[in-house]
């Protein structure tokens, strides 16, 4: 039997409702079947970028502007998916790996620059030139009592939203990190925190008429602290629903705790953090369309996850004493799709403040991006994006206005 991306990869869905579902490549042998899809992408990217800083009262204003070929926010990717169904199980195992197009090397036929490369060592192989293995996992259940997943794929806090991002299938902001991470940000960080793909054991419910949850337990992050007692744990509602106006909405949480061992100087006196550190993060979303046009509202907010502006989970979630950083955001986004083009804008701001900033600082994030998505035909959409960002900082008297130009195809199968 043959599978839609939607069905395949959680990244590939989004990619398969805005441009038309393509088919995978499947065999099947006795009762099991392997399905096999992927995606390729490439942009020329342009980005322009305007510093100011404040310095004893002078102010000092830094210019640059780059070009660049990239990755968008999704790498290459090839899925590799199993399915069968043993003892009324529905039973499915996948493998991805996420390639990108290039690697921190400026000298064309060396693994990194001379000299200058990892370890500043001539010819050393360069960290970035790696292959991403994204989903590693097995899962098994049916309609009546839900389905158990084991293994590596996406998190749950901060899914929907990055799938609703038009941004995903092109180039956002933050492009400069397409070099040499494999992929640029699109609106993480502006908007949302990334949710990354992470080792789990997570159970999801039966869907009951559009009403599905999810809840699991998740690898831990000893960011503060030495010790790791309890793992994370992330849970989510979602509520679909159909007729002249189909839509979504969805909540979401995300906490974890880090401890002390004993015998460590973390004792919670003096300049000690607390034997304790527990980070949450809270979001709510929704999204609905009719006659072409769709729209995206969503909000979050953490304490202790970590700098909201960067984007990663548990980077920089306190000051090493105990007090948390936090962090808040929202997004907005507004589609129309004429034919096989889609046209769209979205907006998104995070703030981060206290914590690892210092009490009383803050650093905010604000950017927006005009697209426009051809689909060329069920394989290849024709991608060109504006995205503007502003990031400011209190500590230092920060402004920074960065500027990106985009222009790409991305293939699907």
């Amino acid at each position: 039997m043959k599978k839609s991306l939607l069905a395949q990869s959680v990244a590939l869905a989004c990619l398969a409702a805005a441009t038309g579902s393509a088919e995978a490549v499947s065999f099947t042998q006795n009762d099991v079947t392997l399905d096999i899809n992927g995606t390729i992408n490439g942009f020329y990217v342009n980005r322009e970028s305007e510093t100011k800083t404040t310095t004893g009262g002078i102010q000092s204003t830094t210019k640059t502007q780059n070009s660049a070929l990239t990755n968008g926010l999704l790498p290459g990717w090839i899925n590799f998916v199993v399915t069968t169904k043993q003892a009324d199980q529905d039973i499915k195992a996948h493998f991805s790996f996420a390639p990108g197009i290039n690697d921190s090397s400026s000298v064309v036929g060396l693994p990194s620059t001379v000299g200058t490369g990892a370890g500043a060592v001539p010819g050393a192989t360069s960290p970035y030139s790696q292959i991403d293995v994204r989903n590693v996992y097995f899962q098994f259940g049916n309609n009546d009592w839900g389905t158990i997943k084991f293994g590596r794929d996406i998190g749950l806090f901060g899914q929907n939203i990055i799938l609703s991002d038009m941004t995903l299938l092109g180039v956002g902001g933050t492009s400069n990190a397409g070099i040499p991470f494999n992929t640029t940000f699109g609106m993480i960080g502006h908007g949302y925190m990334y949710t990354g793909f992470q080792a789990q054991i997570t159970y999801t419910t039966p869907n009951f008429n559009g009403l599905q949850a999810a809840a699991g337990i998740f690898q831990p992050s000893s960011f503060a602290g030495d010790q790791t007692k309890t793992p994370g744990f992330q849970a989510k509602v979602d509520y679909d629903w159909k007729g002249a106006l189909p839509g979504k909405v969805w909540g979401g949480l995300v906490s974890q705790s880090t401890s002390c061992s004993k015998g460590s100087t973390c004792d919670g006196t003096g300049a000690n953090p607390d034997k304790t550190f527990t980070a949450n993060g809270y979001e709510i979303g929704a999204k609905a369309g009719a006659n072409g046009f769709d729209g995206v509202l969503y909000a979050f907010t953490a304490k202790g996850l970590g700098l909201s502006t960067v984007g990663a989970q548990f980077f920089g979630g306190s000051d090493g004493l105990g007090n948390k950083t936090a962090s808040s955001g929202y997004f907005m986004q507004g589609t129309y799709t004429y034919n096989k083009t889609k046209f769209g804008i979205n907006f998104g701001q995070n703030k981060d403040k206290d914590g690892v900033l210092g009490i009383g600082e803050d650093r905010k994030n604000r950017a927006y991006t005009l697209g426009v998505y051809h689909s060329l035909n069920k394989f290849v959409t024709l991608v060109g994006e504006f995205n503007q960002e502003k990031i400011t900082a209190s500590m230092s008297d920060l402004e920074q206005k960065n500027r990106t130009i985009s222009g790409g195809a991305i293939l699907f199968f």
